[in-house]
């Protein structure tokens, strides 16, 4: 099967191929967020051009065997001569039209993997923001101490003064800032002092679900607290595998600015260009500089494909923190009979981390390339060869 215009042919291919990168690169903007989506176009576009390289492919290996078996009993030397040249034109047409699907699979993963790239590279912006407003709300270690509550300063004071002076004595800034300590110390003091009983039961019932509360889930916030900052720690290192990723996703084309730079300037339209210049150097070289430039963009796509399994790790994780976090805040004995008393940054907390379970699951959500899904983008295979 062979075309009577080998130029317009290969003319289409590349004016397809421009078209292809303007109206994806275009159309980034109004793209969805979800890197699920592209990773499904990326699948259906190798699907597409494999089908079209495939029903090609199979004509000339139709054609092979029917010369095969022309050749087998054909007695005529001219007749011969005639068959070995049309099968070796043959064979070049195939060897050319599987080095063009692989040429074209090539370019789809690499325009597909580049707006993957920079959709991730929002959503780990995101998260690094997200764990930064958790991680500094300094508020998760006034929950958990006793001395930050203004109704239990109120009743230490009290107890200071009215302890008897004789027999107690002032604690240190060091101990006196420990909550056990502290709480031992205030209700020790309360015990000497010269309130009396019905003034001590009173000032009591005014911070013990401060007390219970502090005492109770004292370790439990500052796990939450640890365990965030540990996840923000581990998002700097999955942002800055992301920004090398791109480096090296970026370095065939000739493009050399940081993901950064290009992120704060906008600068998607120069990657374009120096994307369009290396197709149309791809196209011109000859077989052995074609597939040498080919693997410079492959090496990165699979590169691309092992760092979403990072990431999938990192957001699976990420998520079953938060779940553990929710069942940590839920976990406190007397929430009713306290709820009054428990301070809002409490409930606060409560919210976020409620809010953070949801972006887990769709904001932030896995890149779904399991299975058949994982082989296509990889290498190209469906169930179509």
């Amino acid at each position: 099967m062979t075309t009577k215009y080998p130029f317009f042919g290969q003319f289409a291919r590349l004016l397809g191929l421009f078209f292809c990168l303007n109206s994806l690169w275009f159309s980034a903007k109004e793209k969805s967020d979800d890197p699920n989506v592209l990773v499904d176009e990326m699948v259906k576009e190798i699907r597409s051009t494999t089908e079209f390289h495939a029903f090609r492919i199979n004509a000339y290996h139709g054609n092979l065997t029917q010369i095969n078996s022309q050749l087998a009993t054909e007695t005529s030397a001219k007749k011969q001569v005639q068959l070995l040249v049309a099968k070796d034109k043959t064979r070049d047409l195939l060897n050319k039209e599987m080095a063009d699907l692989s040429d074209d699979i090539s370019k789809i993963r690499y325009l597909k993997g580049l707006q993957i790239i920079k959709i991730l590279y929002e959503k780990v912006l995101g998260l690094d923001h997200h764990f930064s407003s958790v991680k500094t709300f300094s508020e998760i270690s006034k929950i958990a101490n006793p001395n930050q509550y203004p109704e239990f300063e109120k009743v230490k004071e009290l107890v200071k003064n009215k302890k008897d002076k004789k027999s107690g004595f002032d604690l240190n800034a060091v101990l006196g800032s420990n909550p056990l300590v502290s709480v031992v110390n205030t209700f020790t003091g309360m015990l000497v002092s010269s309130l009396s009983k019905e003034e001590k039961e009173s000032e009591l019932q005014k911070v013990d679900c401060i007390i219970d509360f502090t005492l109770r889930m004292q370790n439990d916030l500052n796990t939450i607290y640890f365990e965030t900052a540990f996840l923000q720690k581990s998002n700097e290192t999955i942002k800055s595998d992301l920004e090398l990723l791109f480096k090296d996703f970026v370095k065939p084309i000739g493009y050399e600015k940081s993901m950064k730079e290009c992120r704060d300037n906008d600068d998607w339209d120069q990657v374009k260009d120096k994307l369009e210049t290396y197709l149309q150097t791809l196209a011109k070289s000859d077989n052995i500089k074609k597939r040498k430039m080919q693997i410079e963009v492959e090496f990165p796509i699979d590169r691309l494909v092992q760092y979403i399994g990072t990431y999938n790790n990192f957001i699976n994780s990420g998520e079953q923190f938060y779940q553990k976090f929710n069942i940590i805040l839920n976990s406190y004995e007397n929430q009713k009979q306290c709820e009054s008393k428990l301070p809002i940054e409490y409930t606060k907390l409560k919210a976020d981390i409620t809010v953070a379970i949801d972006k887990f699951n769709t904001a932030y959500k896995p890149v779904e390339i399991n299975g058949s899904k994982m082989k296509e983008i990889l290498y190209g295979l469906n169930e179509y060869q």
